[in-house]
């Protein structure tokens, strides 16, 4: 099977052909992570362009019309190896994951789709799993691109648990109290030692903690969030059409980064499958692998 094309060959070395180095690494910094956020950044253009244009006599239905545009979006990453087949099984499983809270969200008042839709299961338009599964679809993409390792990892069974709590606190805590800041403690405790090492050109960039890695990640989605909600895409209950998600949310992107990010790690391991740190092994004696994509 043909491997996704390489940023670093197509985009990399003409930047750094072109470019003082110090900003040619900025500049790749930036475009690998736009590049990476591929999908969810074209399933948020659509949802913008279809609510400026969007007619209620238009003989098929915004929702669908999104809904259809994140299937064809992802069968076109696919067949033009933008995406592997590794990474489509994420987006899957995320979906899955995603769509079922957002069935029991939507019906116990937490939010609401104000639209119809043909491709709809209980108040819940299918696009919307599509939504998670581009969570999904960045964070495999960013650990390929840009040749992330997690190190030291904690114990795959111990993150795992916490995954799944995470998850679940997301259903119980509409019965039962809700342990979200213990949750908050717990991710900090799990992964506090946890650095994020990835490449950058020709070097290895410094370490990142990955609680800080997760904080940074949080507040762009909430940003993503808000486009959702000022484009009346979907309404938080208490609040009005086209208004502000609150900040609050911040938090419960946090903890679903979680879920996304292990979710990603039972279909990709090899990050995860090192011992001690990278940036302190004999690098001088072996080049960086380059991402591909």
């Amino acid at each position: 099977m043909q491997q996704p094309r390489s940023f670093d060959t197509t985009v990399g070395r003409p930047l750094h052909a072109k470019l003082p180095a110090p900003l040619a690494e900025v500049a790749a910094f930036t475009l690998k992570h736009l590049w990476a956020c591929l999908f969810g950044g074209l399933i948020l253009l659509a949802v913008i362009c279809t609510n400026a244009i969007w007619a209620d006599n238009w003989p098929i239905a915004r929702y669908d019309a999104l809904f259809a545009f994140a299937v064809l979006t992802q069968a076109a990453m696919l067949l033009f190896r933008l995406e592997t087949w590794q990474e489509a099984k994420v987006i899957g499983l995320f979906h899955l994951t995603g769509t079922a809270m957002e069935i029991f969200k939507v019906n116990t008042g937490s939010w609401a789709y104000p639209e119809d839709a043909f491709f709809m299961v209980v108040n819940v338009p299918l696009f919307s799993g599509f939504m998670y599964a581009s969570v999904g679809s960045y964070i495999a993409r960013v650990i390929r691109i840009f040749d992330m390792r997690f190190a030291p990892y904690p114990p795959f069974w111990i993150t795992t648990v916490l995954a799944v709590s995470i998850y679940l606190n997301f259903f119980s805590h509409h019965f039962l109290p809700d342990i979200r800041l213990a949750l908050f403690a717990a991710t900090v405790i799990v992964f506090w030692r946890t650095r994020v090492e990835f490449t950058l050109g020709r070097a290895y960039a410094l370490p990142l903690p990955l609680p800080l890695a997760a904080l940074f990640a949080s507040f762009f989605l909430w940003i993503a969030e808000n486009i959702g909600t000022l484009t009346g895409t979907w309404v938080y209950a208490g609040s009005r059409t086209f208004e502000m998600t609150s900040i609050s949310k911040l938090g419960s992107w946090y903890l679903l980064l979680y879920v996304a990010f292990v979710t990603v790690t039972l279909v990709i391991r090899e990050p995860l499958n090192i011992k001690g740190s990278r940036a302190t092994s004999e690098r001088s004696a072996t080049p960086p692998r380059q991402g591909s994509d």
